[in-house]
């Protein structure tokens, strides 16, 4: 009997028992355990594309049934995802590649597309970078969030403005964050800095607001940074692309981090009274770490920002250099 391992998988989805799933496919109980337990060490599970047949599915979860009996090559996906975090490479070039080494190895190449299924497949376990289809290590945004946080001043009682700085990587959405007393240059450029201590390394592009603190000028066929900015992405060995005036979508990680920020730090200290920056600072922390570790809500989502991080970008991040940019007196 036919195995139904895609209606099993998305019948397990809705919580139904294996002795209802048995009724409604007609596979045995014994069956349907292996396929839950195989798919849930693979990390595969629904919502799955049209193109997510119970072929593709047996060949993935069981692939001792198929590649290698009629001479087929598995790809090393784990090497494969490594490779495209690298400037330039595409799934096109490691796919030629791999029929390289195949035909090398007097083994049989799978086709691109069934390649690209394999692939995506694997990377479910990568969730935010098929989400946000960026590259590991590729690019850091950083904004502003749009409400202020507070501190109140001891002896005057004055409810002074404290501004929230959040860097984030669109790969995993691993974010930092820091809270400062004005929106200038100088904090501007410090939280970059803490930034990239953070996350452990750099990324290859830095993509920002258009602030003046970071743009002197914004035209349209040239875009002018300030001294210090440019000064600072040159020791970090970064290239900064200032996000197009009007263009929410060049930076949609961290317009997005920036909502969830709001809620899950400012409005979360919204009734806390805090008396200086440290103390502000302080509790951020705890809750930018509860903001990294917090489970992915979705699904289809496996894991956390930290998580993702880990297992998928922090190898990609460029060496920090071995001063920390300073800024000038």
């Amino acid at each position: 009997m036919a195995i139904h391992y895609r209606q099993i998988l998305e019948l397990h989805a809705q919580e139904l028992v294996q002795r209802d799933i048995s009724a409604i496919t007609g596979n045995s109980r014994p069956k349907i355990s292996e396929v839950i337990k195989q798919a849930e060490l693979h990390q595969i599970s629904p919502p799955f594309t049209d193109d997510v047949d119970d072929i593709w599915l047996e060949s993935l979860l069981f692939p001792q049934k198929q590649p290698m009996a009629k001479g087929r090559q598995m790809p090393d996906f784990d090497k494969i995802h490594e490779e495209l975090a690298k400037p330039n490479v595409t799934l096109s070039l490691v796919h030629y590649e791999y029929e390289q080494e195949c035909r090398q190895n007097g083994t049989i190449p799978y086709a691109y597309r069934t390649f690209c299924q394999y692939y995506r497949a694997y990377a479910q376990k990568y969730k935010a970078t098929m989400r946000i289809r960026r590259k590991p290590g590729e690019v850091m945004e950083v904004d502003w969030a749009g409400s202020p946080l507070h501190i109140v001043d001891r002896e005057t009682g004055e409810i002074v403005k404290a501004y929230l700085f959040i860097a984030s990587l669109p790969c995993s959405a691993y974010s930092y964050c820091e809270a400062f007393m004005t929106e200038q240059q100088e904090a501007w450029l410090t939280g970059h800095i803490h930034a990239y201590e953070f996350f452990g390394g750099v990324t290859q592009y830095l993509i920002s607001d258009n602030l003046k603190t970071g743009v002197t000028s914004h035209k349209h066929s040239e875009v002018i940074l300030n001294e210090m900015y440019r000064d600072l992405a040159l020791h970090y060995g970064t290239i900064v692309m200032p996000a197009r005036v009007r263009k929410p979508k060049d930076k949609p990680t961290v317009e997005g981090v920036v909502g969830t920020v709001s809620t899950w730090i400012i409005a979360a200290l919204r009734n806390e009274t805090f008396f200086d920056l440290e103390e502000l600072n302080k509790a951020v922390r705890i809750k930018l770490k509860e903001f990294n570790e917090r489970p992915f809500t979705k699904k289809y989502k496996q894991g956390s920002r930290l998580s993702a991080f880990h297992d998928e970008e922090s190898f990609a991040l460029r060496p920090l250099p071995v001063q920390a940019y300073t800024m000038a007196s």
